[in-house]
């Protein structure tokens, strides 16, 4: 699967790792690029926006710092729902605002796509490991849908 992955930092960048290693051809963006070189290293294609992501990827992942920085990244200029293309669903695993995930599901909605919100607890160690807590809200079939994703770093996922 094409997958998109916005965010490398200490978490990111060893999730999206997993997702690499089970075989899906990963887009990728992070505001520091060299933070991704490893997963470009390992075959994964950088991306200039947020929007390029989305424009190459089925499901795009988001990962990063604070609920204003979840905003840039879905709403801004070159956000991910900024221009229409094959990205069907989204996934915000930043620990963010519920006013925030509702109206990121509401925007994606109005353009087609799904959208899960689910933070993630377990830590860089977690991350690393592959043993992640996930806890998703949103529609059961784009869940069921990227659970298999979300198992490559994920342990204990829970809808």
């Amino acid at each position: 699967m094409r997958i998109g992955w916005i965010g490398t930092g200490v978490m990111g960048v060893a999730m999206a790792g997993h997702v690499q290693k089970g075989g899906h051809d990963l887009f990728i963006y992070n505001r520091t690029k060299d933070k991704a070189k490893p997963l470009m290293e390992n075959g994964g294609t950088w991306c200039e926006s947020p929007a390029e992501v989305a424009s190459n990827a089925e499901v795009v992942f988001t990962i990063v710092g604070f609920p204003k920085d979840v905003e840039e990244v879905y709403f801004g200029k070159h956000g991910i729902l900024s221009k229409a293309g094959p990205c069907r669903i989204v996934v915000d695993m930043t620990t963010s605002t519920p006013t925030l995930a509702k109206r990121i599901a509401q925007t994606a909605k109005e353009r087609g796509i799904e959208s899960l919100d689910a933070p993630v607890t377990g830590g860089d160690i977690g991350a690393r490991k592959g043993t992640l807590a996930i806890m998703v809200g949103g529609s059961k079939e784009a869940y069921q849908e990227v659970l298999p994703i979300m198992e490559l770093f994920g342990k204990r996922v829970a809808y």
